[in-house]
């Protein structure tokens, strides 16, 4: 019998003036493995990573800040580009006194973990890449738009009420110009600078991310490996959680680097 979920909790610090929420393990197991820290995508929120946060929860010490702007946390007064998102995740690491961690990222949390990565790396032992964006190949709002329709019809059903809602609460504006900023974001420039152990994690049924970007962002990386689920889309961590745990926890559980 499979274990039940770990809960998690809300936890609320002032980070650059802004009340910033995260969901946190609520009794984090004692462990010496490093804390795994995840990483929400484009216009969602912490929310849809719930279901891999709370399977992780059991093994490690989890944390799933809401970036500003994005779910819970305050919105602050201009809509932030990709690197400024890294530098205010760096100072919520700080206030949460997370010194260095595993991080896990979904499509265009992807990005702002690898400018932490180049620009913070004391913070970033090693690194997920779940659906990692944004391929060259596409980089234009309608071909993006259009793969994004395309993904929706294979992701499930339960998907859709938790995706609408954080779209709601960050607004049309904000997801479409934080949209424009991660297609001028140049991660393939900035790959080869990650220097730390990277997994990159396909769905083989993704629209967004094609099997030719995935393979070129584990090329690009210098300590880059691929690993693929056939049945799965572009939220890996939400459709298939426990199956994306299993496979993980090798990897996440290695002596930090």
């Amino acid at each position: 019998m499979n274990q039940p979920d770990a809960k998690l909790t809300s936890l609320w610090l002032e980070v650059n003036g802004l009340a910033t929420h995260a969901r946190v393990a609520a009794d984090p197991p004692q462990t010496d493995r490093l804390p795994v820290v995840l990483v929400h995508g484009l216009g969602v929120s912490s929310r849809y990573l719930m279901p891999l946060a709370e399977d992780l929860a059991r093994r490690y010490h989890v944390y799933a800040p809401d970036l500003p702007g994005f779910g819970k946390t305050q919105k602050p007064d201009h809509i932030l580009k990709v690197d400024e998102l890294a530098d205010t995740l760096a100072d919520w690491l700080e206030a949460a006194g997370v010194q260095r961690a595993s991080f896990i990222g979904n499509s265009m949390g992807c990005q702002t973990i690898v400018s932490l990565a180049v620009r913070y790396p004391h913070y970033v032992d090693r690194a997920v890449l779940v659906g990692p964006t944004i391929d060259p190949s596409a980089r234009s709002l309608g071909k993006l738009l259009w793969r994004g329709l395309k993904d929706m019809t294979q992701e499930p059903l339960h998907y859709y009420p938790t995706l609408t809602r954080d779209y709601l609460q960050a607004g049309l504006r904000r997801t479409l110009q934080t949209l424009r900023y991660a297609m001028a974001d140049p991660v393939e420039q900035r790959l080869p600078h990650v220097q730390v152990p990277v997994l990159v994690v396909r769905g083989g049924r993704d629209s967004i991310v094609s099997q030719a970007w995935a393979e070129e962002v584990a090329r690009l990386l210098p300590k880059g490996d691929l690993m693929v689920f056939p049945q799965q889309a572009h939220v890996v961590h939400y459709s298939a959680p426990e199956l994306l745990t299993a496979a993980l926890d090798p990897f996440l559980s290695r002596p930090p680097t």
